[in-house]
C-alpha cells in the first residue's frame, strides 16, 4: 500500500496517458471518421461503397483513384451524382485527405451515415500501389466542365 501512495503521481500519469490515447476512438464515433486504403476497397467491394473525389476539377484530371466520381467540395451539397441511397458506404477523397474530412462530416449531417474520408487522400491510394487514373471527369461532371468553360469565355470576353 505504501508503494501506491508513494508513486500517486505516476499512477496518474500512466491513467492520464491511457485516456489520451483512447480518446481519438471514442471522439470517432466508432471509426465512422475515416478510413484506411484497405477498408476503402473492402467497402468498395464487398458493401458497393461509392468513391467520391472531392478535389478541384484540375486535381481530379491530374490524378484520382480509379473509378472515383468527381464533386468538388463546394459543389458537394444537393449534387445530382450523389446515390439516392443513403445507406451506402461513401468513401470521401481529395489529394491529402484534408477536404475529405470536411466533406465526410457535411455528407453524415445531411443523412449519409455512411459517409467518411479515405485517410491520406490520393497520395496514400497511390502509395498503396491502387489503380490511379488521369483525365477530366466523364458523364454527369461534363455539364459542370461545359459551364466552368463557358464562364472562362465570358470572363475572357470582358476583358477586351
Amino acid at each position: 500500500m505504501n508503494f501506491f501512495l508513494e508513486n500517486w503521481i505516476l499512477f496518474v500519469l500512466a491513467a492520464t496517458s491511457g485516456g489520451l490515447l483512447l480518446l481519438p476512438m471514442l471522439r470517432g464515433g466508432g471509426g465512422n471518421g475515416s478510413v484506411g486504403t484497405a477498408e476503402a476497397v473492402r467497402l468498395i467491394n464487398r458493401e458497393k461503397g461509392v468513391l467520391i473525389d472531392v478535389a478541384e476539377p484540375d486535381e481530379y484530371a491530374a490524378g484520382h483513384a480509379g473509378g472515383a466520381r468527381n464533386i468538388p467540395l463546394g459543389q458537394l451539397e444537393g449534387h445530382k451524382s450523389l446515390p439516392t441511397n443513403k445507406t451506402l458506404p461513401l468513401l470521401l477523397m481529395c489529394p491529402s485527405g484534408a477536404r475529405a474530412g470536411r466533406a465526410a462530416a457535411l455528407l453524415r449531417k445531411a443523412g449519409y451515415d455512411k459517409a467518411m474520408a479515405v485517410a491520406g487522400g490520393t497520395a496514400a491510394w497511390r502509395e498503396a500501389t491502387l489503380p490511379i487514373e488521369k483525365g477530366a471527369a466523364k458523364g454527369g461532371d461534363k455539364a459542370a466542365e461545359k459551364v466552368a468553360e463557358r464562364n472562362a469565355d465570358k470572363g475572357a470576353g470582358k476583358g477586351g
